[in-house]
């Protein structure tokens, strides 16, 4: 364990374990020095030193020419749309991603842009037959399709590099740029052990979030071509997400991409380990072959569910809300002697049925 991670995890045994989702974590002390020492500047007017180099950072690390710091990667893939397309019209998407499922579908609400959901695989993925079968013809009676949205990872699940490279090509050859939804690429980065600019190589944009397991309190950085990010630095403007002295979040960034992206693997080691702790135990059922990254989905009997969401929120054990299957998610906060808890805390109540 790092000596960053210690600083966060040193409260003791009894603390709270949430396992909700990789968007708890807290800054780290070492996280809050840097914040607390950022330069910082007027962003609108492109003076926050930390942010620009948050932006050149992300679009190094990327290979791409530019990029742009927003508040969330809500607001980045909904900027990224909306420079793709016009009103009017469409983006081809993967059925269970972000984007169409988690954004309240701010790209149609207030972009007026059309969205085509396409029937992804177990996991995650879409095939480049579903893409050429998605784009519309030249015809008054559909809407112009300009863009295919993928997502890495889906669920925890790494995506396949040759088929994301096939569908990117697929779209390209048929005039339609690809954006994708790098929430937690940087665990995919971590599974694979390949950079970040080589799995995306074959990608225009991409969003890529500082929140989730990377544990950056707040942010996410759209890159892509120069032209692109200027149009998009013009509609985060738009949709009121124009920052002043960001530079004390922007450096919560930055401190994320220099200490916290190689400690991801002790989150995917967690993972695994409580993935196969708990399918050990009769009554859950998990499925070990969908643990890539920081992710594992549990499915209780229909009547344990509520009991034992109960039974380990008295034990400071914080559960999602889904149903059938719970997702459960490892992170900063959550350490080897945690997975031993809630072990033990599962096990107890199934003892007890």
């Amino acid at each position: 364990m790092t000596a960053d991670r210690a600083a966060s995890t040193a409260s003791g045994g009894n603390r709270r374990i949430d396992l909700r989702s990789d968007t708890v974590t807290q800054p780290t002390e070492a996280m809050r020095e840097a914040m607390a020492r950022a330069e910082v500047g007027d962003d609108v007017y492109g003076e926050d030193y930390t942010v620009r180099a948050l932006e050149e950072k992300v679009a190094g690390l990327m290979g791409k020419e530019a990029a742009v710091y927003v508040s969330s990667g809500t607001q980045s893939n909904l900027l990224g749309v909306l420079s793709h397309c016009q009103r009017g019209e469409e983006y081809l998407i993967g059925d269970v991603y972000h984007v169409f499922k988690s954004e309240a579908l701010g790209t149609s609400v207030l972009g007026g842009v059309a969205c085509y959901p396409m029937k992804t695989d177990a996991g995650g993925g879409l095939d480049p037959a579903q893409v050429k079968a998605g784009i519309k013809p030249d015809d008054p009676h559909s809407p112009i399709t300009r863009l295919l949205c993928l997502e890495n990872t889906v669920s925890g699940r790494v995506q396949d590099q040759d088929r994301i490279e096939a569908l990117a090509e697929t779209a390209h050859a048929a005039g339609l740029a690809v954006h994708l939804d790098g929430a937690r690429l940087m665990n995919a980065v971590v599974k694979t052990g390949r950079s970040a600019a080589d799995l995306v190589r074959s990608i225009d944009t991409v969003s890529l979030c500082l929140s989730k397991g990377l544990g950056a309190p707040v942010g996410s950085v759209l890159s892509g071509p120069k032209d692109f990010i200027k149009r998009a630095r013009r509609m985060r403007k738009m949709l009121g997400g124009g920052m002043r002295q960001a530079g004390v979040i922007a450096a919560a960034g930055l401190h994320a991409l220099d200490h916290h992206v190689e400690r991801l693997a002790e989150d995917h080691a967690n993972a695994r380990r409580l993935a196969e702790g708990l399918a050990a135990i009769p009554g859950l059922t998990v499925d070990l072959d969908a643990v890539d990254t920081n992710m594992l989905f549990i499915q209780p009997k229909p009547d344990d569910i509520d009991p034992l969401r109960a039974h380990l929120a008295e034990r400071g054990i914080v559960l999602s809300g889904q149903r059938p299957k719970i997702r459960v998610v490892t992170h900063l906060d959550v350490t080897e002697q945690d997975v031993d808890r809630v072990l033990e805390a599962v096990g107890e109540f199934y003892r007890g049925r």
